[in-house]
């Protein structure tokens, strides 16, 4: 994977339900986003980035089950202004599996929602998804 070097800012975030132990989702985020740096609020974790390399684990996934069109539409269609995002199933996540959901009702217990932001998305979408 070859990591253009565009400015792009990664959001993670993924709510914390009363019936959840916090550190199985902290778990669920690290087993996809390796190095990301969490932050543990009451209700929700955040992570914030700039590094394009947390999202290796995205992109192997994106090119090596070429999924890439599933990715795109979804980005796609989150598409706004220098703004886009996706879901992950928090569950699969948990297990070390890469899972996009498209509503998020799809992950029973909330999703892991990855927002990213460039003044040049759709360069950022070009290298995540083709």
């Amino acid at each position: 994977m070859r990591v253009p070097s565009i400015s792009c800012k990664i959001e993670i975030t993924s709510s914390i339900n009363p019936s959840e132990d916090p550190k199985k989702i902290e778990t669920a985020i690290l087993n996809v986003f390796p190095n990301a740096k969490l932050k543990i609020e009451k209700f929700s974790i955040i992570s914030n980035s700039k590094d394009l390399n947390l999202l290796e684990k995205i992109y192997d996934v994106i090119h090596s089950n070429q999924s890439q069109k599933i990715y795109q539409r979804q980005l796609e269609k989150n598409l706004e202004g220098d703004i886009t995002w996706f879901y992950l199933n928090k569950q699969a996540a948990l297990v070390g599996t890469v899972a996009l959901c498209e509503e998020p009702d799809e992950s029973p217990l909330g999703p892991i929602k990855v927002t990213l932001t460039s003044s040049n998305i759709d360069s950022i979408l070009d290298w995540l998804i083709l």
